[in-house]
């Protein structure tokens, strides 16, 4: 990829919360990112559904729609990396997020420096710009293109979130052979320190589902207990 500047980035704020909406938009436009801001969970649904974001920050406690819906809803329809923002610190919050389709959470009180770093690194996994780009990967029937960001798997497309797909090329890139939780946020552009184990289960748990493979006797992202995740080669 090119080192040149990057294209504008649109975010999304879904928040309630009148002043940390305004102070937040006022860090990330100082820092070249566009904001808009919803309110309330319905018109920021709405909203997400009737423009071009690159990204949207949805609060989990919202009026009118919660965030664990609005971010069902829109996972639903569109593939927008969705940050979610609790206000709650526990891991069940966190999983909640992710389970229902978001791609990362930070928890309030959030450093708006964080914030932006976590937007940004969202932003170019969407737009396929981590790490080195490479010819398409083949394991047996899964294929996996990181020019295009696309999936399939026996021929059949397969619709990933960008940080799905990052975990996905890491394990392809590696098959048979087991990389750790610790392994897979490193490779996928996540952040150890901040993020939490069960946040790579949560994934590889999507993943599992949407190949069509039997999360409690899984033939292709397999479990090695105690030790990590492995995709199997081709003649597993």
């Amino acid at each position: 990829m090119s080192d040149s500047a990057p294209a504008t980035i649109k975010v999304l704020l879904v928040e309630d919360d009148a002043r940390l909406a305004q102070l937040t938009q006022r860090y990330l436009e100082s820092h070249g990112v566009m904001v808009s801001i919803s309110p309330d969970g319905i018109e920021g649904q709405a909203e997400a559904l009737r423009r071009q974001y690159d990204c949207v920050v949805l609060d989990l406690m919202l009026p009118g729609r919660d965030g664990i819906e609005v971010c069902r809803q829109l996972r639903g329809r569109i593939d927008v990396p969705i940050i979610m923002v609790t206000a709650r610190g526990e891991e069940s919050d966190r999983v909640l997020g992710l389970e229902v389709g978001a791609d990362d959470y930070v928890t309030k009180p959030f450093s708006p420096r964080e914030l932006l770093a976590r937007i940004r690194a969202n932003v170019r996994r969407s737009r396929g710009q981590v790490g080195p780009q490479h010819e398409t990967i083949e394991v047996g029937t899964l294929v996996l293109d990181p020019a295009k960001m696309t999936v399939s798997l026996d021929g059949k497309s397969i619709d990933v979130t960008a940080y799905e797909f990052a975990i996905l090329r890491a394990l392809a890139q590696n098959p048979g052979r087991v990389l750790s939780r610790e392994q897979l946020l490193d490779l996928a552009k996540g952040s150890a320190d901040l993020s939490f184990d069960r946040s790579i289960d949560v994934h590889v748990s999507r993943l599992r589902a949407k190949l069509g493979d039997d999360s409690r006797s899984p033939k292709i992202l397999k479990t090695v207990r105690g030790a990590g995740y492995m995709l199997a080669g081709s003649d597993a």
